[in-house]
Parts: C-alpha cells; sequence; structure tokens
C-alpha cells in the first residue's frame, strides 16, 4: 500500500490538528502507512498520534523534500500555495488536501492547483463547486469528537488560563506575549465553580472565522435581560478578538467570565447548560459542536449551513435564525422557551443522528476517499500550475 505523507505545520493547536489525529487513524485503519510533518514547536502529537505514525519535525515546506521518495502521495491539512508546490511538482508528487476552510468570501489560490481535494462539510464541497474546482472527493468527511485524551475525569479541576492566542506576526502580540506571564503570576488561580441559573458556553478557539465579537454584540442585550444567564467563555484567541468580545458582551454586567484555553474540553461540556456557536458562512464543520454533542451538552446554532450538517434541531440542540437578517427575534424566543422549559439531550433519540460522527462511520468515509485517491493518482497527469494571486 502507498504510503501518505501528511503535511501540518501550524506551530499551534486547534480544529484542523484534531482533526489531523483523527485522520491519522482512519488511514492506519485502512491499511495505509502514513507519516505526518509537524512543526518542531508543537507539542501535543506525541499525546494524540497512534504509534503507527511516524512524525517527522519541519519548519517550512523546504525541509519536507529530502524525506520524500519521487511521486510521492503527499496530502496537505495546512494551506499550500502555487509557488509553494514548484519544488514538490517537479519531483512528481501527487498533491493532495484536506480543506478545513469553505471558500465562500475566500480565494481559491490555496486549492485550485491540487490534484485531489477532500472537504470537511458538504458546505466546504459546495464552495468548492461555486470557485469552479472540480477535483474532489464528491462526499464530505465530516470528522469525530476527538476526545480519547481530552475527556478528563469527573473530578477533573478547570481554573483561570491566559484568553490570549498571541500572535508573533504582529508587534503588539509579541509584546505583550513577553509581558503577561509576569501579570499572570500575580494573579490566584482561579478555580472554575458553577453559578446559579443557566450557564451558555464558548468551548473554541477565539479565531476570526468564528466571527463572536459579531455574534454578541447582537444576542448580548438579549441575553442581559434574563439575569439567571451566565456565559462561561473557555478558549484563548488574538488580542483584539478577546478585547471586541468583551466590549460586545458590556450589557450583561459581570455575567461573563474568560477562562482560557483548556486541554480538557469533556470535563468542561459537562459544567454548561448549552453551547454557543459562532456564526456559520465562514465556518468549515464545527467540530466542538459534535463534541458538545456526544458528551450530551446540547447546541445553539444558527440556522444555516454548515451547522445544518451537525446539529439536528430540536434534539441534539437548537438552530435559530441569523440575528443579522432577524434583529435577534429568534434567538430572544429560544431563549424564553430555554427558560421556561430546559432541554435536555437525550442520549436515546440522539444516538442515530450522532452515528454519522461516529469513529467507524468516520473510518469508512477515509476509506472511500483512500479508494478514489488511489484511482485518480493511478491516472494522474499533474494539472497546469497556476499564476499565484497577487
Amino acid at each position: 500500500m502507498i504510503t501518505c505523507y501528511q503535511v501540518n505545520l501550524r506551530d499551534g493547536w486547534g480544529g484542523a490538528e484534531v482533526y489531523t489525529a483523527s485522520f491519522t487513524r482512519a488511514l492506519l485503519a485502512a491499511g495505509v502507512p502514513t507519516t505526518l510533518f509537524v512543526h518542531p514547536d508543537s507539542p501535543y502529537w506525541k499525546d494524540l498520534l497512534p504509534q503507527g505514525c511516524a512524525i517527522i519535525p519541519a519548519r517550512d515546506y523546504g525541509e519536507l523534500l529530502p524525506h520524500l521518495p519521487d511521486a510521492s502521495w503527499l496530502l496537505f491539512q495546512t494551506p499550500i500555495y502555487a509557488a509553494q508546490a514548484v519544488p514538490f511538482r517537479q519531483r512528481g508528487h501527487f498533491l493532495t488536501s484536506v480543506a478545513h476552510m469553505t471558500l465562500f468570501g475566500r480565494s481559491p489560490a490555496v486549492l485550485n492547483h491540487l490534484d485531489w481535494i477532500a472537504g470537511d462539510s458538504q458546505y466546504v464541497l459546495d464552495s468548492l463547486a461555486a470557485a469552479g474546482i472540480t477535483q474532489f472527493h464528491a462526499e464530505p468527511l465530516w470528522g469525530i469528537a476527538e476526545l480519547k485524551t481530552r475527556m478528563g475525569g469527573a473530578d477533573q479541576p478547570i481554573v483561570a488560563n491566559c484568553p490570549y492566542g498571541w500572535d508573533p506576526r504582529k508587534v503588539r502580540d509579541r509584546l505583550l506575549s513577553w509581558l503577561y506571564p509576569y501579570y499572570e503570576r500575580l494573579l490566584p488561580r482561579r478555580p472554575y465553580v458553577r453559578r446559579p441559573g443557566i450557564t451558555l458556553g464558548i468551548v473554541s478557539r477565539l479565531a476570526d472565522p468564528k466571527q463572536f465579537p459579531l455574534l454578541l454584540g447582537h444576542i448580548a442585550p438579549i441575553l442581559a435581560r434574563h439575569p439567571q444567564i451566565n456565559l462561561e467563555i473557555f478558549g484563548d484567541g488574538g488580542y483584539a478578538t478577546v478585547r471586541d468580545m468583551r466590549r460586545a458582551l458590556a450589557p450583561m454586567r459581570g455575567r461573563v467570565r474568560f477562562w482560557g484555553y483548556q486541554q480538557y474540553v469533556g470535563a468542561v461540556y459537562r459544567q454548561i447548560d448549552y453551547l454557543l456557536a459562532g456564526l456559520p458562512e465562514k465556518e468549515a464543520f464545527g467540530l466542538n459542536l459534535v463534541e458538545a454533542e456526544i458528551c450530551g451538552t446540547p447546541v445553539l446554532a444558527v440556522n444555516a449551513p454548515p451547522f445544518v450538517e451537525t446539529v439536528a434541531d430540536g434534539v441534539t440542540g437548537f438552530l435559530y435564525e441569523d440575528p443579522r437578517q432577524d434583529g435577534g427575534a429568534g434567538f430572544a424566543r429560544l431563549v424564553e422557551r430555554l427558560l421556561r422549559r430546559p432541554f435536555k439531550l437525550e442520549s436515546a433519540s440522539a444516538a442515530a443522528y450522532l452515528e454519522r460522527f461516529s469513529e467507524a462511520a468516520y473510518h469508512e468515509r477515509v476509506a472511500r476517499f483512500v479508494e478514489s485517491t488511489l484511482r485518480v493518482k493511478s491516472s494522474f497527469h499533474s494539472i497546469p500550475l497556476q499564476e499565484p494571486m497577487r
């Protein structure tokens, strides 16, 4: 069986990295040997990857080439532009990717030069087609809740961590990343204690595609009308994102707490009543929604792709009208409904829906993707390199 050389050179940790770990296990289950190139500063891979996966550190794409036999199958879990692909083309490599972002509103320049593409969701595949890309596997892969090493026990403590994920490309973030640890040492280790009332939770990287400041600007005034509702935010993000979230949440007057990055998200999901998703159009899948549902925590999300693929309305949570379109009226009705009649996710009724996100079902989808990839590779003629977009 041909080896799949996967590439994920991010030095951070988020949904694409969790997905890479799941995908690696699925490849091995399908009998496909795999080697993963990872950034040497990312410390999490050895804990999440199975022993059958070889790991090679690399800081940039140029460091991959000495490790690759000619005409290898490469699968990129992080973006590669056409100009970066030239050395791989010259050695006859077959270039594939799992698309972890939608192309709606984005340039196709990181994908349209690849030979074969898989998508996280039907929403992603629809965006590829809309961008004129045709070389993709027709079935969405979706994903699974990667909780094996991230559950935590029932007594797993949750404590406040830094809410900022510093961006080293920004001078302000670099400076603050040096200073903040000294400030943090002056703070007591604040443990999480659940507050009385209803707890909404955000459990996510506070990344730009989630658009949390924009969402919260629309719904915080609604939540502010109900003093029994608290919002707990688990995850880190850029300085500007966290700042803008705090500003948007000002109407809630002290009923919001930031807890920073948490390793054991399973323990977090058990401490909230409902997971609040971000805005949909820049999302590719919404892995944290699936994680919450499998942990028994219902999800509240906008009624739009890709969330319509991951939330069964009235079964694993609720879908509401985009507050940008109805002024928050649908969300307000949903909040009032939940206050009158709290919703509990029933495992039995949700099981049939969540089966599509089981490890067994995911492995079957990845095996079908491998089959289609090998068929395409067997008749492989490298597609012309396109000029990089300027």
